[in-house]
C-alpha cells in the first residue's frame, strides 16, 4: 500500500519512537543481565535464596501482563516507567544465560537475531499481503509452545525441546513481521496527535517478539560453558 505524504510522515514519526523505547529498553536489560552476572549477585541471591530469583520471575510476568492490558488507563510517564522497570526485571532473569553460554555466542546470537529481525521488519512493513491470517495461526502457535514447555517441565524429553526451539525461532520471527504490520495499520487509524502510549504499546510488542527471537536461537546455536 502506497501512503500519501502526510500518512507516510506519521508512520515515520511513531516507528522513531518505537525502535528509541525498544533500544532503551533493551539497553537496560542488557546492562541490568551484565551486572548481575558479572558481580556475583545471581550466584549469591541463589545460594542465599533461591525463592527471591523466582519470585521476580513471577513479577515479571505480572508486570507484563498489566502493561498489556492496562496501558490504555496510563498516564505516558508511568506507562514509560513500568515498561523500563520490565525491562530491568528481565535483564535480571535473563542474567543466567551469562552463567550457561559463552560471551562470544551471546553477542554472535544476538547479531543473528537483530538481522533476522530486521529483514522480518521490513517485510511486516513494507508487503502488500495481508499477514492477519498469520496473526492468528502464529498466536496459536505460541500458546501451544508454551503449553508443551510446561508439560515438559515434568517430562523432561530433548526431543520436545529441540521441537519447542525451533518451533520458537519459526514463530517469532513471523511475530515479527506480523507485529509491524499491526502497529503501521493501528499507528493509522488512530485518532489525535499524540502517539506516546501507542509507542510504548509497539516498543513492548517488539521488545517480546526480539528477546523470545533471541532466547530460542541461543538454545538452538549457543555454545555452552
Amino acid at each position: 500500500m502506497v501512503l500519501n505524504p502526510e500518512a507516510q510522515t506519521r508512520v515515520s514519526a511513531y516507528f522513531t519512537q518505537v525502535y528509541g523505547w525498544m533500544a532503551a529498553a533493551l539497553g537496560v536489560s542488557g546492562a541490568v543481565a551484565w551486572y548481575t552476572a558479572s558481580s556475583g549477585l545471581l550466584i549469591k541471591m541463589m545460594t542465599a535464596n533461591p525463592g527471591l530469583f523466582y519470585g521476580a520471575m513471577i513479577a515479571e510476568v505480572g508486570l507484563v501482563i498489566v502493561l498489556s492490558f492496562m496501558l490504555q488507563r496510563m498516564s505516558v510517564p508511568v506507562a514509560i516507567l513500568m515498561f523500563l522497570a520490565y525491562s530491568a526485571l528481565t535483564g535480571f532473569t535473563l542474567s543466567t544465560i551469562f552463567l550457561a553460554y559463552t560471551a562470544a555466542s551471546i553477542v554472535t546470537t544476538f547479531l543473528l537475531a537483530a538481522s533476522i529481525f530486521g529483514v522480518m521488519a521490513v517485510y511486516g512493513l513494507f508487503t502488500n499481503r495481508n499477514l492477519g491470517a498469520w496473526g492468528g495461526f502464529l498466536i496459536m502457535s505460541l500458546f501451544g509452545i508454551i503449553l508443551a514447555s510446561l508439560v515438559n517441565l515434568f517430562l523432561k524429553s530433548p526431543m520436545i525441546d529441540w521441537m519447542m526451539t525451533y518451533a520458537g525461532i519459526v514463530v517469532f520471527s513471523g511475530l515479527a513481521a506480523y507485529d509491524h504490520q499491526k502497529l503501521k495499520a493501528m499507528c493509522l487509524m488512530s485518532q489525535g496527535d499524540s502517539l506516546g502510549k501507542l509507542a510504548i504499546f509497539g516498543a513492548l510488542s517488539l521488545y517480546l517478539d526480539f528477546i523470545n527471537l533471541f532466547l530460542s536461537l541461543l538454545r538452538a546455536f549457543g555454545r555452552q560453558k
